[in-house]
């Protein structure tokens, strides 16, 4: 890994931040806690919150069909808006035809819209509610949907809804808001092994890791962040402070529907469920090219971990169940002379 940050919130409020490695290899520009990484799909946690939100206030029915506020699309009208937030609508995923890597990089500056995404959606996987497969798409079409139902531009609503009111100085939607602090470059690897080059995917934009592939993630990838506003708004959002605990309570009870299909992650709405250092937790996983990301909550104890990675080949779970481990081993008194 070129570089990691990480932070860890302790049941009181306090937060241990720690840092190595570079956000930029070449010009050997350390990480610090203020840089910002691309998250990827943790943007997923922000996009369903505010569709619950959206749904909380009645403006949208999560189990009415997707195309009856998204017309213009011609969705199959079986789709409803709970399936695009489980992944259980059969929608394949856009990023996954065969095309549309060497097209992102081949213009890494160019800004794509929704509609271009769509376009390299191929045949469903099956059809609505008759299996659960993790698909970008889905994610996507929740972003146009809640500025549909929103009635404005998604960065707008993340910003005055998750990113302000709760402080999250360091986060932002990269696709139309500014670089809030210094920002770490991803890169990839032609191989595995240790002594393999960094390879830069930066555009030479203040968007990362380039143009063309956040633009075309929007409401599936478009957010940037730090670790320790990522620990803030996991417990902002799974504590029930952002959206009610009853809220919150359903999320998790959307892993039922999920469960006989089998997901690689128990997966409920918005959220995956998997157990972290022999506790149970809630939060999401991101990949870019260039970037891995993780955020998790663990409810039980009231303690968040989140960690973000300037490259996609080494998966930062590992990180994060070697540092609770650490963090929550038992304190050992030391004793005192007579």
């Amino acid at each position: 890994m070129p570089g990691i940050s990480a932070a860890i919130m302790f049941p009181d409020g306090t937060t241990w931040t720690g840092v190595s490695g570079l956000a930029r290899v070449a010009q050997k520009v350390p990480v610090t806690v203020d840089t910002e990484f691309a998250v990827a799909s943790v943007t997923k946690t922000f996009t369903s919150a505010l569709v619950l939100a959206l749904s909380r206030e009645g403006r949208l029915a999560i189990d009415r069909p997707v195309a009856n506020y998204l017309p213009e699309l011609r969705l199959d009208p079986a789709i409803t808006v709970r399936q695009l937030l489980d992944h259980t609508s059969g929608l394949r995923d856009y990023f996954f035809h065969p095309n549309i890597d060497k097209l992102l990089l081949a213009r890494p500056r160019q800004r794509w819209t929704e509609m271009q995404a769509l376009r390299f959606v191929g045949t469903p996987y099956f059809k609505p509610g008759r299996g659960w497969h993790y698909s970008n798409t889905n994610y996507l079409l929740l972003g146009m949907l809640a500025e549909k139902v929103g009635a404005a531009p998604l960065g707008q609503q993340f910003r005055t809804r998750f990113f302000a009111p709760l402080h999250l100085g360091h986060t932002y939607y990269q696709l139309s808001q500014p670089a809030r602090g210094p920002v770490a470059h991803g890169y990839r690897f032609v191989a595995t092994t240790k002594g393999e080059k960094a390879i830069d995917l930066s555009d030479g934009t203040s968007i990362t890791p380039f143009t063309s592939v956040i633009t075309a993630a929007a409401g599936a990838g478009g957010i940037a962040s730090t670790p320790t506003d990522l620990v803030h708004w996991a417990r902002a959002l799974y504590s029930g402070e952002v959206l009610g605990a009853d809220t919150v309570a359903a999320m998790m009870a959307d892993g039922a529907t999920t469960q006989p299909y089998r997901p690689r992650i128990p997966y409920g709405l918005g959220v995956q469920m998997i157990q972290v250092a022999g506790h149970p937790s809630l939060g999401h996983s991101g990949r870019f090219l260039g970037f891995r990301s993780v955020i998790r909550w663990l409810p039980d104890i009231g303690v968040g971990i989140a960690v973000v990675t300037n490259q996609s080949r080494s998966d930062p779970g590992t990180a994060v169940t070697t540092l609770l481990r650490i963090a929550l081993a038992p304190t050992v008194a030391t004793p005192t002379s007579p």
